[in-house]
């Protein structure tokens, strides 16, 4: 059973991923927040303390079920190229669901000044290391080249991977993920797969 504390607390983040992607961090208020979010401005200080504390628990707690989704995306590949294109398919479509979350993630990725920060690069790692080990897996089995840094081409993957889901879900979105999916295994292939 869902509690009305918890019902408000999604609520919050729903509206503030709304508003910050709309407006933006500095351009949004509090009181926006609350208004749209239909509940009043101490309610929200009541759940989280300040617009800061909001967004780092938004940032933490809206990554982990990406995180969670990718390490499932593993379970059961027999290589670790299968392993890479599932986790490129479960970053995709969790983007594709999570769009405004996803494109204020990616924005405050390259901010270094915000409270935020330490919360967002400690997720971020997570999904990173999930990448990372597979990559290991298939330098180690002979899959993969062996002169790549897997924890470099982990972050590059990931981010990657985003950047390319905000264009086609912003420029092509009727092209089906599975085409997307593919065009990315290709790219990424030329970069990291063993050549005989």
């Amino acid at each position: 059973m869902v509690r009305d504390k918890d019902r408000t607390r999604a609520r919050l983040f729903e509206v503030a991923t709304e508003l910050l992607g709309e407006q933006g961090f500095g351009s949004t208020t509090v009181d926006e927040i609350a208004v749209r979010a239909g509940v009043a401005k101490g309610t929200v200080y009541y759940h989280f303390g300040s617009k800061a504390e909001l967004v780092t628990a938004l940032i933490a707690e809206g990554l982990e079920p990406l995180a969670e989704r990718m390490r499932a995306a593993v379970d059961g590949s027999s290589t670790a190229r299968e392993a890479l294109e599932a986790l490129t398919y479960a970053e995709l479509a969790f983007i594709q669901e999570h769009c405004a979350f996803t494109k204020l993630v990616v924005t405050e990725l390259w901010r270094e000044d915000r409270a935020w920060r330490d919360a967002l690069e400690l997720v971020r790692e997570r999904i990173v290391t999930i990448i990372r080990q597979q990559l290991e897996r298939g330098v180690e089995g002979g899959e993969l080249r062996p002169d790549i840094d897997p924890q470099f081409a982990a972050r590059a993957l990931f981010v990657l991977t985003a950047t390319a889901a905000l264009d086609w879900l912003a420029f092509e979105p009727g092209r089906p993920i599975n085409e997307v999916v593919g065009q990315i295994r290709r790219l990424t292939a030329m970069a990291v797969v063993q050549t005989v």
